[in-house]
């Protein structure tokens, strides 16, 4: 007698899953070059001297970064196990990922081009991600794990 299990990842779930891996890839890089550019010992010193302000911006960008690549790391280790909980974490990781690209599109210091970019691309990303994860019957039957 044989078992029929539940389908693995394939497919379109293959593009979220590599969205998603390339996020996390991205944002390791990213913590990379945060944690080298504090280890760097003039930029450590100068970096008190600043005001309060800017520290508190460093701060709540190196804790907002390393929060984003947990949330990103566990997303992935439930899309790894098909966990049931995945679709509901997804559109929520998708969300935080355009209220990012939505706060350095207003807030920092880089290109308009390069952030309007990067905001329309986490929009397209989840207008699509997020609905093909809610409606398509491979998802459905791929996440059931508990």
């Amino acid at each position: 007698m044989k078992i029929e299990s539940a389908p693995r990842i394939g497919g379109w779930l293959w593009l979220p899953f590599i969205w998603l891996v390339l996020t996390l890839l991205t944002s390791t890089l990213v913590m990379g070059h945060y944690v080298a550019w504090l280890l760097n010992n003039p930029i450590w010193h100068n970096l008190f001297s600043q005001s309060h302000t800017l520290l508190i911006q460093i701060a709540a960008t190196l804790v907002t970064a390393a929060g984003m690549w947990i949330y990103s790391a566990w997303v992935t280790w439930l899309f790894y196990q098909r966990s049931s909980r995945l679709p509901r974490h997804y559109i929520i990781w998708l969300l935080l990922t355009i209220a990012l690209s939505l706060k350095s599109w207003a807030l920092s210091p880089v290109s308009e081009a390069i952030a309007t970019r990067n905001l329309l691309i986490s929009l397209l990303a989840a207008a699509l991600f997020a609905v093909y994860l809610r409606r398509s019957k491979r998802a459905k039957t791929t996440f059931i794990e508990p």
